[in-house]
């Protein structure tokens, strides 16, 4: 889920895909410690969007701007090669 998705959500919609995103990740992981490695390469991704619901969840109980600045962007910086 992306995070423009995850913004757009209601506070109560935030709550009931965060209770959804745990239940499937729940559901990998007790297969995974079955043995079963179906849906292995969702598991991170579930992390992922746990982590996001959260993070928009708790900016706006704090009254943060939702959407990202470009400061809050890491910055690419190329380094200047040094003459020998």
């Amino acid at each position: 889920m992306k995070i423009d998705q995850i913004q757009s959500l209601t506070a109560e919609e935030l709550k009931q895909q965060e209770a959804q995103t745990g239940e499937k990740l729940f559901r990998i992981r007790f297969q995974k410690s079955l043995g079963q490695n179906e849906g292995m390469k969702n598991l991170r991704e579930l992390k992922k969007d746990i982590a996001r619901i959260k993070t928009v969840a708790r900016q706006r109980e704090l009254g943060h701007a939702t959407a990202p600045t470009e400061s809050t962007q890491p910055s690419k910086k190329s380094r200047k090669k040094k003459d020998a």
